[in-house]
């Protein structure tokens, strides 16, 4: 019997996928300013949100910087 995932009540990203934060991060920025804000090509040339998520998944200082920005992101909107 497994136990279930520990809780991370300091971690703001628990429980929100990549995906999740790909997908709100271009509705609210749109692809030119998230490439401008980040300049990695899957963000500049043909983006999509497949393309940015295997490229996220496999580049750990990319994903970060991608996180960083969501949590920038929801603090402006909560001002």
């Amino acid at each position: 019997m497994s136990k279930p995932p520990p809780e991370q009540p300091n971690n703001p990203l628990h429980g929100i996928t990549l995906k999740q934060i790909v997908t709100e991060l271009v509705a609210h920025y749109g692809w030119q300013s998230l490439a401008q804000s980040i300049p990695i090509n899957c963000f500049s040339h043909d983006p999509s949100i497949k393309s940015s998520l295997t490229f996220l998944r496999n580049t750990s200082w990319a994903r970060e910087r991608v996180e960083a920005l969501y949590m920038q992101m929801l603090s402006e909107l909560k001002s």
